[in-house]
């Protein structure tokens, strides 16, 4: 079985890394938390949380921005590059989507409307990008995502290609290394849904350490 590494915050709640823990394990994954290396492992999955710090992508800390998780941070930071540098997959959610943009030298919107809607399974759509990891892996074009943040990207990173994009205010909703390697992130909590496609994001994965 193929086993990633699943850093969380001192603060991230019980209830919200189950569903993190459920989804790997469902696609055949074992999450591995408390790592300080990816020695031994796979993978390495971002998962949401609170906001990245604006120092990293050289902003002023905003009002509407989370304290921030300094030990989280520069951890997440370290097994990244570590995950990139060892050629081993990467998926982000959330949070890890805005770190993988933040890490490859983009910047986020500290605070947006309307996107924030922890509750609800179905938000609003998506539009993928013709050609992308992410239209090959869900299959579709448009697709309808849950949403529970409040920031976002403000300018993607050199390198990366937005995959999706909110059919309504075109905020980025998915990231992705071109070519070969698998290093995809989105912006929704696929994990909240694996009873239906979202489950395939978390096979892919799978299938991507598998292959590495």
């Amino acid at each position: 079985m193929a086993r990633v590494a699943l850093p969380f915050g001192i603060g991230t709640p019980e209830q919200k890394r189950v569903h993190y823990r459920a989804a790997l394990r469902l696609a055949g994954i074992e999450p591995v938390e408390g790592v300080a290396s990816l020695g031994g492992l796979d993978g390495l999955l971002l998962a949401g949380g609170t906001d990245v710090d604006p120092q990293f992508y050289g902003a002023v800390r905003a009002a509407e921005t989370d304290e921030p998780d300094g030990d989280r941070d520069f951890l997440e930071r370290a097994l990244l590059g570590e995950a990139l540098a060892r050629d081993l997959p990467v998926l982000g959610i959330c949070r890890g989507m805005q770190f993988l943009n933040v890490h490859f030298g983009g910047a986020l919107k500290q605070h947006i409307v309307d996107h924030r809607k922890p509750k609800q399974r179905d938000v609003h759509e998506i539009e993928i990008a013709p050609g992308s990891r992410l239209e090959r892996i869900l299959g579709t074009r448009r697709y309808s995502v849950n949403s529970r943040h409040h920031q976002g990207v403000e300018r993607a990173a050199v390198g990366l290609t937005a995959a999706a994009k909110a059919a309504g205010d075109g905020i980025v909703e998915a990231l992705e290394l071109p070519g070969p390697r698998f290093a995809l992130a989105v912006q929704w909590h696929p994990e909240a849904r694996t009873d239906g496609p979202d489950l395939r994001l978390f096979e892919a994965f799978r299938e991507a350490m598998r292959a590495s």
